[in-house]
This record gives structure tokens, sequence and C-alpha cells, in this order.
């Protein structure tokens, strides 16, 4: 079971680093659009379009990267009261009535959407530059897809904290520093400090 679900958390954490990198693409371009317009007077016409299509691409396939590191926000002012068992039961409800629904209406209408943007040719109407933007409309049913089957892993994961009453680990990748740091500290792992001179 665990490595049904460690296969799913690996595709999607190999997903989101790959696509991680849109981050120094958009932050490049924003650049160069910045020098180029206000140094050498001399504004691009791509530029707007394509950094509207990174930080789209980006926050697309963020969705399924967080839920395989249960990074999405969590009201758990309750929750976290509960027992393992029933935290299990409440995800496992709440996934059942609630993510799967908008889930898959996400991938069956972004495919519609990327469909007729292929048929049509699609191009950007922001800019004269008239990009391409199927290619971009493409990565709606990709996420919605990922994130059917990380929603089935956490699923999954959940059965099996119903039945033994403790969460299956999962596959680590970054941690915040605060995270981190609260790790060391329950480790009893000294945290080193610089001393004041």
């Amino acid at each position: 079971m665990s490595n049904f679900v460690h296969t799913i958390e690996g595709l999607n954490t190999w997903v989101g680093r790959a696509f991680a990198w849109c981050i120094l693409i958009l932050t490049l371009s924003v650049s160069y659009e910045v020098f180029v317009r206000y140094v050498l007077n001399s504004p691009t016409v791509w530029a707007f379009d394509m950094m509207v299509q990174m930080y789209g691409a980006l926050f697309l396939m963020a969705g399924p990267y967080a839920l395989a590191q249960d990074g999405h926000v969590r009201a758990d002012v309750l929750y976290r009261l509960f027992s393992v068992r029933w935290q299990a039961r409440v995800d496992f409800v709440l996934y059942l009535i609630f993510f799967f629904p908008g889930i898959l209406a996400l991938f069956w209408y972004g495919w519609e959407i990327a469909q007729d943007s292929w048929r049509y040719q699609e191009v950007s109407w922001n800019s004269p530059a008239r990009i391409q933007v199927y290619f971009f409309k493409t990565l709606i049913p990709v996420a919605g897809g990922l994130l059917i089957l990380q929603g089935i892993a956490e699923l999954v994961r959940c059965w099996d904290a119903m039945r033994t009453g403790k969460w299956m680990d999962r596959l680590e990748d970054v941690r915040e520093t605060e995270d981190m740091l609260m790790h060391m500290d329950e480790l009893k792992i000294p945290v080193i400090t610089p001393k004041n001179s």
C-alpha cells in the first residue's frame, strides 16, 4: 500500500520540482522586461504573455506537489485535537464530498478547453506577439489528472490511518526552516547560533 502511495507522491514531487524552474524563467523575464523598458526605452511585445503563462504553469502544477507534501492550508482548530483515526475519517469524507467533485470538474472542463484551444490553434489576444496558448491550456487537464492521482493516494493514506491509527510517512522534500527547527528540538539536537562579539 505504501509503495502505491509513494509512487504517486514521487511523480507529483518530480513534476513540482520540474515546474519550479518556472520561477527562474519568470524572474529573468521580468528583469529583462524592466531593463529594456526603463533603461533602453524599448519594451517587448512578448514578455507579458510569457510571464502570465509561466506563473499560470507554476500555479497549476504546484497544486499536486503541495498536496503530495501536505502543504495546503488547513483550518485545524478542532481537527488537531482528534485522534489519528478520526482525522483520517474526516479527511476521507471531505475528499469524497468536496475534493473529488471539484477536481473531476477541473479535469473534465479543462480537457474540453484544451481540446478547443488545440483545434483553433489559439493565440493570446493580450499582445501583438500573438503567443500560442494551447500548450499552456493543456496543463489544466494535466494538473487535474495529477490531482486526481494524488487524491486517490490520500484516500489510501486515510484508509490506512483508519486501520492502523497512525499516518503513513510521506516522501520528504524541502522543508520550511521553522519545521526543521521544530524537528531538531524534538530530537534534542542543539541549534548552534553565532556568539555576539
